[in-house]
């Protein structure tokens, strides 16, 4: 079976038609660092330098041949172990992925750019050079870490981009104006992310001239000649102004702009100048702003509003200073803020912090206080056990950390005031701002907020609108038609960015055309329209909703009943009921016609005013009855999605049993653990939506099976107050059901949720209405795994023998029901429960019985839980060899089930057990292996392994996070 790679964009890989999940964070920036280099080895200490710079763990070594061996079992899953792989070989020192050249787009690129250089008639090469460029789908390894992609590696592919840019362009020269236009889209986006690169700026004045647009040719030579003098105090060099020479003399004589087409290629490393960039410098710092808008135009008098609200760049910020932007949707309120906050970012070292809070999403889910607050936490990299439990206690948690920082902070789509007061800084020095649809009154009165209400563009901002994106020339010569487009766009920058989108894919169709289709249509979109009939954008989106294929038009109305912020192509495939490779080219064609986002790599949004445009379609193209079933399957596609990976994390462990799923959904396959961790994590967001989405819109059964299904994932992330809020609506769910199993779990969940947050009388009674429930509906297991759960919490309360009673009755129940591995995993509790006590021996009794009772069922989890503990039991019997030869086994177990977490947990034990021996040496060598180990996966146990580390006054040489 085929195996295709891409690496210029996001990172990806398929086997056949499927694509695959690369994994965690470091392994698939491994992929895209031997992808770069692919057919040629790559030295294992170049690899750690790319992954983690200049302070890299001492199990480096050992993590970056874990993750080769994952990569081998991803490309080749047939290969037998021990047996030579076909794609990822080692060797000279390091390792090499052979790729095919028609298998990975970096190779099939510098193939074309080769061949272009070896072909002497323009026309050719220049087509040969579109071709290798239109390869790119974004910066290169896009989606890994920022302070990998700073590798030299990664940042000289950038380069080879931007040199066949500067090549093409210069080819479309002698190429003539038809293949110049073809090349002038291209080069305008590496203009404006290279806006002080003259070289290529003088190509783009000649390519403008060249094509027809000699009046932007014009104003881009003006828009240079100042940036150079406000940024850098310099004149254009001699390029730009042979370049500016040749448009006035009406020329397009080639020979001014250099290198010449004889040139080599750029190396990789190189610019296209052939000089060697440095090094990037890596930060840690939060820097979550998305990306500021190239075509940036007008609001210039907004801009200058907001700017004085900060004090001049040499001082700094003496208050908390707020900026509350509001207007109706599309009004283009997030696209102010981000260029803004671009433009001041310098000014605040400390970082950036942004979130869209979904105050107005169509579903109704809306990001809560303490999701954000949350997300802000992990940002700043707080230990999860760090983290208090409480809204009010998260915020003093989030104020505490900005004190004495300078951070900007924008707080995206606020549903009203107090959906943002607690995100609020409380010392001076971070700028805030908000954008909502509301006016923000509570926030003005109360915090001083400054506001600022956007309108509109005015006559002349809507025509610059335009302009910027179809060509000053084009706009010249139709100018009564771009007239009437502004005019019945009502001057929404939404309105006009989707009128313009078809205009630019177009270039033939007249502008007249255009605006009769808009003027003929009507349709309305009456939430958004204001007095003038004219201020409509309904009649631009069904526009454009006309020219989609019936599959793409068909996606984007189903694409309105997906509840959360964003989702994967799975779910988009379920949703329409296709396989991933039909929808893969639909979404395609949705986002060129900017009816989607692809937000991030394989993850599609869609604007608010556009899904609503998208519902209100499918209500009345689509019967009831599709609609249901295309909501079921979407369902069923995140329960199924989710339960086959909380499978995969704890195969052990009871679960819902689940009919199988409507016909039409898929569901991803998931290689191995971290896959499945990485599922639930990316799909968290859309999963809790979804339940809250099905318990008070649709039937039900969904949501407390999802919430179900998720209780593992919320436990072991720290999520409690999400947790304690989805069990809630599945409890709700279920008893409007009259479901009884489903309110059995929900109340189970809803019980051990309420223990973690110091809730004792209403953890006490949810388990009990468990009990009871379970037992109404004769579930054995049920009721001994609430008993279970009894016991955890009485262990906590410090109340030994109610504990001990609980597992008793929970034994009985698994004897009764024949679950003889769940009676060993209780036997293991109740030795646990012995170490609690202080009876050590007894301990070893349980706890051995529970690792014979383990190896007899094969439950190779449980196995290595009770060798921990029976090690853990030897350890305070001071029997250390034996405690160590049990943790020795529960490694080995740990490391062949590929437990990252575990595996760290018991070599902290073993480390414990050494320190105990006075082995400091050994000891500190297994807590520096667990500490790798956990800060690779970002676990909150690390900072209790470096205090370890501390106190043994032992060097601390691992990377902090």
């Amino acid at each position: 079976m085929r195996t295709r790679f891409a690496v210029l964009g996001p990172v990806r890989a398929w086997r056949g038609e499927t694509e695959l999940a690369l994994g965690p964070p470091k392994q698939r920036a491994l992929l895209a660092l031997l992808l770069t280099e692919a057919g040629h080895p790559v030295a294992v200490h170049e690899i750690v330098d790319a992954l983690w710079g200049q302070d890299p763990p001492d199990s480096a070594v050992n993590v970056v041949q874990r993750h080769v061996g994952a990569l081998r079992r991803l490309l080749e899953p047939e290969l037998p172990a021990g047996g030579q792989s076909r794609w990822l070989l080692r060797g000279s020192g390091g390792y090499r992925l052979e790729v095919a050249p028609d298998d990975l787009d970096l190779l099939r690129f510098r193939a074309l750019r080769q061949r272009a250089a070896q072909d002497f008639q323009p026309p050719t090469a220049t087509g040969l050079l579109i071709e290798a460029l239109a390869l790119w789908r974004g910066p290169a390894a896009s989606g890994i870490a920022p302070e990998v992609r700073s590798h030299p590696a990664f940042t000289a592919l950038d380069g080879e981009h931007l040199a066949a840019v500067k090549e093409a362009a210069e080819l479309a020269l002698e190429a003539g104006p038809g293949l110049g236009a073809r090349v002038l889209v291209t080069l305008r986006q590496a203009a404006a992310q290279h806006p002080l690169d003259e070289g290529l700026q003088a190509r783009l004045i000649l390519v403008l001239a060249a094509t027809g647009h000699q009046a932007e040719a014009l104003d881009v030579h003006r828009t240079v000649r100042t940036r150079l003098a406000d940024e850098l105090g310099v004149q254009p060099g001699p390029e730009l102004q042979a370049a500016l020479q040749r448009v006035l003399g009406h020329t397009r004589t080639p020979g001014a702009v250099k290198p010449s087409r004889g040139a080599r290629p750029a190396e990789p490393g190189e610019d296209a100048e052939g000089v060697s960039e440095p090094d990037a410098v890596a930060t840690i710092r939060p820097a979550q702003l998305p990306v500021d808008l190239p075509a940036f135009t007008g609001r210039r008098s907004e801009l200058a509003r907001v700017q004085e609200l900060l004090p001049g760049s040499d001082a700094s910020t003496p208050t908390v200073v707020i900026s509350a932007i509001g207007g109706m949707a599309g009004v283009g309120k997030t696209t102010l803020a981000v260029h803004w906050a671009h433009s001041v970012a310098d000014r605040f070292p400390d970082g950036q912090l942004y979130v869209n809070l979904r105050g107005f999403h169509p579903s109704g889910s809306i990001m809560s206080a303490a999701e954000a607050i949350r997300s802000f936490l992990d940002a700043f990299g707080v230990p999860g056990q760090r983290i208090p439990a409480g809204l009010d206690a998260q915020a003093a948690l989030y104020r505490s950390l900005l004190a004495d920082r300078r951070v900007l902070i924008v707080l995206d789509n606020a549903r009203d005031t107090e959906h943002v007061r607690p995100l609020l800084p409380g010392a001076p020095g971070c700028l805030v701002v908000v954008t909502s649809r509301s006016q923000l009154y509570g926030l003005v009165a109360g915090e001083g907020a400054h506001s600022l209400t956007l309108d509109v563009l005015t006559e002349a901002e809507a025509r610059e609108f335009l302009s910027r994106r179809l060509g000053a020339e084009r706009i010249a010569d139709e100018s009564d038609a771009v007239t009437e487009i502004i005019t019945l766009c009502g001057r929404l920058p939404l309105a006009l960015a989707v009128v313009s989108a078809r205009a630019v894919v177009n270039p033939a169709f007249p502008l007249a055309s255009i605006a009769a289709e808009l003027s003929d249509s009507e349709n309305s979109l009456d939430a958004f329209a204001g007095e003038a009939p004219a201020a409509d954008a309904r009649s631009a989106f069904s526009w454009s909703y006309q020219l989609l294929s019936p599959a793409a038009a068909r996606v984007f109305r189903l694409f309105a009943l997906h509840p959360g912020p964003d989702c994967s192509l799975a779910a988009v495939a379920s949703l329409a009921g296709q396989r991933v490779g039909q929808v893969r080219p639909v979404m395609g064609e949705l986002a060129r016609a900017h009816l989607i986002s692809e937000a991030l790599p394989g993850r599609y949004g869609c604007h608010e005013l556009l899904r609503a445009y998208a519902a209100e379609l499918a209500r009345t193209q689509d019967t009831a009855q599709e609609l249901e079933t295309a909501r079921r399957r979407l369902l069923d596609h995140y329960l199924h999605s989710a339960h086959a990976a909380d499978s995969l994390l704890m195969p052990s462990r009871d679960r819902v049993q689940l009919r199988p799923h409507t016909a039409g959904v898929t569901v991803p396959r998931l290689p191995d653990r971290a896959a499945a961790a990485e599922w639930l994590e990316s799909n968290r967001s859309a999963v809790l939506a979804a339940i809250e989405q099905d318990a008070r819109h649709g039937g039900g059964e969904h949501s407390w099976q999802l919430a179900s299904v998720l209780e593992l994932h919320l436990d072991r992330g720290g999520r409690w107050p999400e947790q304690l809020d989805v069990q809630t609506t599945a409890v709700e769910a279920a008893q409007r059901l009259g479901d009884i199993p489903g309110q059995a779990f929900a109340h189970l969940a809803l019980g051990f949720v309420s223990g973690r947050l110091d809730r004792p009388d209403e953890a006490d009674a949810h388990l009990s209405r468990a009990l009871e429930l379970f037992g109404e509906i004769g579930d054995l297991a049920g009721r001994s795994r609430t008993l279970r759960r009894l016991a955890f919490l009485a262990n906590g309360r410090g109340r030994h023998e109610d504990a001990l009673d609980h597992y008793a009755e929970a034994s009985a129940l698994c004897r009764a029901a024949g679950r003889r591995n769940d009676e060993a995993g209780i036997a293991n509790e109740v030795g646990w429960t012995y170490i609690l006590m202080g009876k050590y021996e007894d301990a070893l009794t349980e706890c051995g019985l529970a690792v014979s009772a383990h190896q007899e069922t094969g439950d190779r989890n449980c196995e290595a839980a009770a060798l921990d503990s029976l090690g853990y039991a030897h350890h305070h019997l001071n029997d250390h060899e034996r405690a160590l030869d049990c943790y020795e086994q529960a490694l080995r177990l740990y490391r062949e089930i590929r437990d990252r977490y575990l595996e760290a947990d018991t070599l902290v034990h073993i480390g414990d057990t050494h320190r105990a021996a006075h082995r400091d040496t050994r000891a500190a060598l297994a807590w520096r292996e667990a500490l790798g180990i956990l800060d690779e996966i970002g676990h909150p146990d690390a900072e209790q392994v470096r205090r370890r580390l501390t106190d043994l006054d032992e060097p601390d040489r691992s990377p902090r996070q």
